[in-house]
């Protein structure tokens, strides 16, 4: 059997943020609109404060205005919930999103659950996983919508697939499999005290492996021609060097898979491209205009 086809995150990223560019210039040029995206960094986490900027960075390069404020890691709740609630009504803004992980002792959900539903474009707020779940037009979490992009690009049957989900976290485990749902996917769902994950797998069309554990899945636990999707990013120490891996071991389901994304290179930057697309959405959205069809055509709409 022929090695899998890779699905180049990259390359689909690269499209998705030439569609949102294109339509953040017909908004601005057309109806004097820039849609706004705000992040809120509290502490001083160097990764967070890595991807804080990474999000300005891909914000300039497709024209969305970018809005950053910072909170020392010792602020308390009511300073962080202030700071949402002035977001929440700057007319400028159109997405909110709080970088995660909080310092100790701050309740995420109680931040999230402060944040304008239609500008939470990290698809989080309690409002937002219903709609998915229910079938409502809402906003969807970013890694989970990149997702199903790279499925969609990899040309997989998705009606009638079954899919595991390898992972339950409210981040992407759950909301993937809310999407694979409606996709008319019949999706089973693993979790730590699933039995026999090898041979769940081994039945699957589609898996996608958000475990948290370096090259868990391997290719005898693949059935030959799946779609593999690697969520994983872990760093491991080898005698080269320090090694980024994802949940799958890559070198032995390519043999096995009919296509699978790399680590790095796949789902990662799909997370940004489709935060973009959340922002200009929610600009839409909030200002009753119908959703740019450029932004809507590939993904299925809740």
């Amino acid at each position: 059997m022929a090695e899998a086809i890779i699905i180049d995150g990259k390359a689909i990223a690269a499209g998705l943020q030439q569609r949102v560019a294109a339509t953040a210039a017909k908004l601005r040029d057309g109806r004097a609109i820039t849609a706004g995206l705000a992040a809120v960094l509290i502490g001083d986490d160097p990764a967070s404060q890595v991807y804080v900027r990474n999000k300005a960075r891909a914000c300039a390069a497709v024209g969305l205005a970018s809005f950053e404020h910072r909170l020392p890691a010792n602020a308390r709740l009511p300073a962080i919930l202030d700071v949402v609630g002035k977001l929440n009504a700057d007319e400028r803004v159109d997405g909110i999103l709080v970088q995660l992980p909080l310092p100790s002792g701050i309740d995420p959900r109680r931040v999230i659950a402060a944040i304008d539903p239609t500008k939470d474009v990290d698809g989080f707020h309690p409002v937002n996983v219903g709609r998915l779940w229910s079938g409502e037009p809402g906003l969807v979490p970013c890694t989970p919508q990149g997702i199903l992009l790279l499925l969609r690009a990899a040309k997989a049957q998705l009606a009638g697939a079954e899919a595991v989900v390898l992972g339950r976290s409210p981040i992407v485990g759950r909301p993937v499999a809310a999407l694979l749902l409606a996709a008319d996917c019949t999706v089973t769902m693993t979790h730590s005290k699933s039995r026999d994950l090898p041979g769940l797998c081994r039945r699957a069309d589609i898996v996608v492996a958000a475990l948290g554990r370096p090259q868990m899945v391997k290719g005898d636990w693949l059935k030959p021609g799946a779609t593999v999707i690697d969520v994983g990013i872990n760093r491991i120490t080898t005698p080269g060097g320090v090694q980024l891996v994802g949940d799958v071991d890559f070198a032995t389901a390519r043999q096995v898979a009919g296509a699978i994304t790399p680590v790095p290179g796949g789902v990662g930057p799909m997370t940004i491209a489709c935060l973009l697309r959340n922002t200009l959405l929610a600009a839409c959205r909030r200002r009753g205009l119908p959703d740019p069809e450029a932004l809507s055509a590939d993904v299925i709409k809740v």
